[in-house]
C-alpha cells in the first residue's frame, strides 16, 4: 500500500496544480473553466511536437497550422532527428505558448461574457472544450477523443528507495513543484500590488474599479498564469508517464482538479493544492484496493471518488462558488409561448412521414437521427431552458434508461412498450438523485456537480459488466407490438425501416405536446419564476425546491426514452454509446438551437451530428473540422445571441412582419 500511495503523488500533484490554475481564473473573472486541463493537454502536445519535429503547432484554425522555430536535421545513419531544442528550451517556449492560449482564451471568449449569467459561461467554457478536443484530433493526427501521443521523460526518472518501496524519483519532483509553486500563488496573490488588487476585484468588481483597478489587465494576467500552470502540469506529468496524453484521458482530469478547488472554495491555494494531493493519493490507494479486494467490482471506483468529495463540499458549503460583485447582470435566454402547437406538430409529422416513406436510406436515417437527437434536446430545454438548471449529464440518464430495458426484456421478459417506460422511469429516479444538490445550489454550483456525476456514472454503472455486457456490449432486442415489427434492422436499402421511424416520430411528438403545454401551464409559469430569481420566487408562494426536483425528473424521464430509442437504432449497446463528450454535444447543439424553447429543440436535432443538416450539406457526420465548428459556433452563441438560432429566426420573423403593409 505504501508503494501505491508514493505513486499517487504525481496524480495528486497535476490535480493539484489544475485546480490552482483554476482558482487562479475563477479570482480573475467568475469564471469555472471547464476547458483548463484541455488547454493543458493542446500545450504537452504542442511540447512533444517541437521536441520531435522543432514545429510550434498553432491553436487557432485558419491559421498556419505550425511554425518552424528549429530546423531539424535526420542522421542518415540512424534514422534519429539531431539538432531538436532542449527540453528547458521547449518547456521555456510551450510555458509562454500556454499563457498566450490563456490570454487569448480570456480576451475572445471570457472576456465578454464577464457579466453574462452563468449557464452562458458554462457553455462557452464547453464549446472551448470541444474545440480543443477537435483541435488535437486536427493538428496531431487521429481521433480527439482517443489520440495517445509517445512521450519522453522531462523531470529526472531514476528509481529511488523510500520507506522500503522503489519509486521514481519524479513522483517527488513534481509534489516539489507543486509545493513550490504553491507558495509562490500565495506569495504572488498576498503580498504583491497585483495580488491584491485581484482579491480586491474578485471580492467586489464595482469597488476595484471606482478605485482604478482595471478589470482586463487584472484578467489578463490571470488567464496566462492560469494558461502557463495548465501547460506545465500536463506537460510534466505526461511525461512522467502518470496519464497518458489522450484528450479524452486529460480533458477529464478537469473533474477531481474542481473538486480540488471546491474544498479550497475557489480562494484558498493551499487547502486546493492539499486536496489535490489528498485525492490522487486517494485514488491510487483505491486502484491497489480493487486488486487486493477481490470482491469489489472492477470499475473505474476512483473516478467516484471526485463525485463524492464534490457532494460532501455542496452538503458541507451550500454556495460553495464565493459571490462577486459584478457591474451588471445578464439576462436569461427567452422562453417564447407556444403558439399554434397542435396546427405546428401535425405539419412537421406529416412532412417526417412523407420523407420515411419516399426517401432514400441516408435521408430516412438522417430523420431519425434528428427526432432522437430532438428529443434529448427537449429534456435540456425542460431543466435549463425552463429552469435554469444547468446539467451536464443528460446522456448518463439515457443511459440508464437504455441499458435499464435492455436488461429488462432479456432477463426478465418484460415486452415493449413497458421495458422502455420502466428504463425511463428508473433514469428520472436517478435524475432525481442527482438533483437533490439543486435544492441547496444552481448555476456552476450545479453544472460542476451534474458533471462529476456524468463521469461516476459512466465509470461505475456503464463499466460494470453485469448491467452493460462489458466491453463487447449487450444486443438490443427489437421492439415489437401486437406482432408488429418496430425496430429498425433490414437488409441493404431497406434499412432503415420507415416503422421504426414513425415510431421515433409518435414518441417525440407526444413528448413536444406535453412540454409546450406544460410551457403554457401554471407549473411553467412557476418554472419559469424560479430561473428568474429564486428568491422572488419563493416570495411569491412558489415552492423552489419542488419545482427543481420535479424539473430534474421530467427531463431525466424525457431524455430516458431517447436513450431507449438510441438502443433501438443502434441495436447494441457499449460503454462508448453513452460519454460524457456525447452529453457535451448535445448541451452545445442545443445552445445553438435555443436552449429555451422547443422549436430550438428542434433546430437541435436537425443541426447533431448525422442529422438532416449533415445530410444535406453532404457532410462528415465524424468530421474533426465539424466538432471544432460547432465549438466555436457555440462561443460566438453564448456572448452575442444567448436566445439562439430559433430566437434570431423568431425576432426576423417579426421585423418582416412588421414591414408588411397593413400589419
Amino acid at each position: 500500500m505504501g508503494e501505491q500511495l508514493l505513486l499517487g503523488l504525481g496524480t495528486g500533484a497535476v490535480i493539484a496544480s489544475l485546480g490552482l490554475g483554476l482558482v487562479v481564473a475563477y479570482r480573475a473573472s467568475g469564471v469555472v473553466n471547464f476547458a483548463h486541463a484541455a488547454l493543458g493537454m493542446y500545450v504537452a502536445f504542442a511540447y512533444f511536437e517541437l521536441r520531435r519535429t522543432g514545429d510550434l503547432v498553432l491553436p487557432i484554425l485558419g491559421l498556419p497550422d505550425k511554425v518552424n522555430l528549429f530546423p531539424v536535421e535526420t542522421d542518415p545513419a540512424t534514422g534519429l532527428a539531431t539538432h531538436v531544442p532542449t527540453e528547458l528550451t521547449a518547456l521555456a517556449i510551450c510555458l509562454v505558448l500556454g499563457a498566450g492560449a490563456g490570454l487569448i482564451v480570456y480576451l475572445l471568449v471570457f472576456r465578454p461574457l464577464r457579466h453574462a449569467p452563468a449557464l452562458a459561461r458554462v457553455v462557452a467554457s464547453l464549446g472551448l472544450l470541444l474545440y480543443l478536443l477537435a483541435l488535437a484530433g486536427i493538428r496531431f493526427g487521429g481521433s480527439g477523443a482517443a489520440t495517445g501521443r509517445a512521450t519522453e521523460h522531462v523531470l529526472p526518472s531514476r528509481a529511488v528507495h523510500v520507506f522500503g518501496t522503489t519509486i521514481p524519483q519524479d513522483r517527488f519532483w513534481l509534489l516539489g513543484l507543486t509545493v513550490v509553486a504553491t507558495a509562490g500563488l500565495w506569495a504572488l496573490y498576498q503580498w504583491t500590488r497585483f495580488g491584491l488588487s485581484t482579491r480586491a476585484a474578485s471580492e467586489n468588481e464595482k469597488g476595484a474599479v471606482l478605485l482604478g483597478v482595471s478589470p482586463d489587465w487584472i484578467g489578463s494576467l490571470n488567464w496566462m498564469i492560469a494558461g502557463a500552470l495548465a501547460g506545465g502540469a500536463v506537460i510534466l506529468v505526461s511525461g512522467a508517464g502518470v496519464v497518458r496524453l489522450s484528450p479524452a484521458e486529460v480533458a477529464f482530469l478537469i473533474v477531481p482538479a474542481v473538486a480540488a478547488a471546491l474544498v479550497g472554495g475557489f480562494e484558498s491555494f493551499v487547502v486546493t493544492a492539499t486536496a489535490g494531493v489528498a485525492i490522487g493519493l486517494a485514488q491510487s490507494a483505491m486502484v491497489k484496493l480493487q486488486g487486493d479486494w477481490t470482491w469489489l467490482p472492477d470499475v473505474g471506483l476512483q473516478a467516484g471518488l471526485p463525485f463524492v468529495v464534490i457532494l460532501v463540499t455542496m452538503a458541507v458549503r451550500g454556495q460553495t462558488l464565493p459571490t462577486r460583485g459584478t457591474l451588471t447582470v445578464g439576462r436569461f435566454p427567452r422562453s417564447p409561448r407556444p403558439r399554434r402547437v397542435g396546427t405546428t406538430t401535425a405539419v412537421l409529422v406529416a412532412l417526417a412521414g412523407v420523407g420515411l416513406l419516399t426517401l432514400d436510406s441516408d435521408w430516412r436515417l438522417a430523420i431519425i437521427t434528428t427526432t432522437i437527437a430532438a428529443l434529448v434536446a427537449l429534456s435540456i430545454v425542460v431543466l435549463t431552458g425552463y429552469v435554469g438548471q444547468i446539467s451536464l449529464a443528460p446522456l448518463a440518464f439515457a443511459g440508464v434508461a437504455a441499458f435499464t430495458m435492455v436488461k429488462l426484456t432479456e432477463d426478465f421478459g418484460v415486452p415493449f412498450p413497458i421495458a422502455p417506460l420502466l428504463g425511463a422511469l428508473v433514469a428520472a429516479g436517478v435524475g432525481l438523485l442527482a438533483g437533490l444538490p439543486a435544492v441547496r445550489v444552481r448555476g456552476l454550483n450545479l453544472a460542476i456537480v451534474t458533471l462529476a456525476a456524468a463521469v461516476a456514472i459512466e465509470e461505475l454503472a456503464f463499466k460494470w459488466s453485469w448491467f452493460t455486457g462489458g466491453l463487447g456490449g449487450t444486443d438490443v432486442p427489437e421492439p415489437t407490438l401486437f406482432g408488429i415489427d418496430l425496430g429498425i434492422s433490414a437488409r441493404g436499402d431497406a434499412f432503415p425501416r420507415p416503422a421504426f421511424g414513425f415510431l421515433c416520430l409518435v414518441v417525440v411528438a407526444a413528448c413536444g405536446l406535453f412540454v409546450a403545454n406544460l410551457r403554457r401551464s401554471p407549473t411553467g409559469l412557476r418554472w419559469l419564476a424560479v430561473r428568474a430569481n429564486e428568491r422572488a420566487a419563493a416570495a411569491a408562494g412558489v415552492d423552489v425546491a419542488r419545482a427543481k426536483l420535479a424539473a430534474f425528473a421530467v427531463s431525466s424521464f424525457l431524455v430516458g426514452l431517447a436513450g431507449c430509442l438510441l438502443a433501438y437504432e443502434r441495436q447494441n449497446l457499449s460503454v462508448s454509446t453513452f460519454t460524457v463528450f456525447q452529453s457535451l454535444g448535445y448541451l452545445a447543439v442545443t445552445y445553438i438551437g435555443g436552449v429555451a424553447s422547443i422549436a430550438g429543440a428542434l433546430l437541435a436535432g436537425a443541426l447533431t451530428q448525422g442529422g438532416l443538416v449533415t445530410q444535406a450539406t453532404g457532410g462528415d457526420a465524424t468530421s474533426q473540422y465539424q466538432f471544432a465548428l460547432n465549438g466555436v459556433v457555440l462561443i460566438v452563441v453564448a456572448i452575442i445571441y444567448q436566445d439562439g438560432l430559433s430566437g434570431a429566426f423568431e425576432r426576423l420573423w417579426a421585423r418582416v412582419r412588421r414591414r408588411r403593409p397593413g400589419s
